[in-house]
């Protein structure tokens, strides 16, 4: 597969002949679904939190380098490596991070924890839908492997790779361009992961050693947590109350309602940097 592999002009804008320089890549492609319309606030606190570091950059990617409608973006995405290659950017790690996050500007340099391996987080959310996940994906494209077990299930909003993965990833690239047909099918009938679970099992499948990273750093599921104040939903008055509960804030699987993904991320934004 011939690939256009294209990243925005800013993105080439790298601190100074800084050395061994740790990326924060950040998906964050137009659909015309208006899904992305709060990202930008997620952007902008990833570049303010930056900026306290001289070792690491922020890249927004916004070009898909496939047809998304054929290759979602959370595919795609695993193609990082590639992108930073074909734009001449050198870097030590990269985090893969969902654009639907906000992060604290107290928030430690994680880069410094990942002890050289794939740094990820636990997903703590709804089990009900990880065991199915687990099992679903797992009978139809993984029948030989052994099930994923919850507890050691990691979010896949959260991936911290280098340049050691590369090989890893061209296998992850690999599986995904010959099994997109079945993928796309199994998304339509399971409705439990896109790439999330498939990239757990391949983890598994390819032995690849991992650092559990601190939730803290991926603070997922806030609804479910009972941590965001909905009203006539929650017994405590503070709207914000999860800043307290970690450090970057994932605003996942949040019911569709007056007080959604764009409310909750403008108005963290707001509170932690304006």
């Amino acid at each position: 597969m011939v690939l256009d592999i294209q990243i925005i002009t800013e993105a080439r804008v790298m601190k100074a002949n800084i050395k061994n320089k740790n990326i924060v890549f950040i998906p964050n492609v137009d659909l015309n679904d208006g899904r992305n319309n709060p990202y930008h606030y997620s952007i902008l606190s990833w570049k303010k939190w930056a900026e306290q570091y001289n070792d690491v950059e922020v890249i927004e990617w916004v070009d898909p380098i496939m047809d998304p409608s054929t290759f979602k973006i959370t595919l795609q995405r695993y193609w990082v490596h590639d992108i930073l290659k074909y734009n001449n950017i050198e870097y030590e790690q990269v985090l893969l991070v969902d654009a639907d996050t906000i992060i604290h500007p107290n928030c430690p340099n994680f880069f410094t924890e990942t002890k050289g391996k794939f740094g990820v987080t636990l997903n703590n959310g709804c089990y009900e839908w990880v065991t199915r996940s687990i099992k679903q994906w797992g009978d139809n494209l993984f029948k030989d492997e052994p099930k994923i077990k919850p507890w050691e299930y990691f979010n896949g909003g959260f991936q911290i790779t280098s340049k050691k993965h590369i090989p890893f990833y061209k296998k992850v690239q690999e599986y995904y361009t010959s099994n997109i047909d079945k993928i796309n099918g199994l998304n339509e009938q399971i409705k439990a992961g896109t790439d999330q679970t498939i990239i757990n099992y391949l983890t598994q499948q390819n032995s690849i050693d991992i650092t559990y990273m601190s939730e803290a750093y991926n603070l997922q599921d806030l609804f479910r947590k009972n941590l965001l104040h909905m009203p006539g939903h929650s017994w405590f008055p503070d709207e914000l109350r999860f800043l307290e509960s970690g450090w970057v804030y994932h605003f996942n699987a949040i019911p569709q309602n007056n007080r959604h993904v764009s409310y909750w991320m403008e108005r963290t934004y707001k509170k932690l940097y304006t």
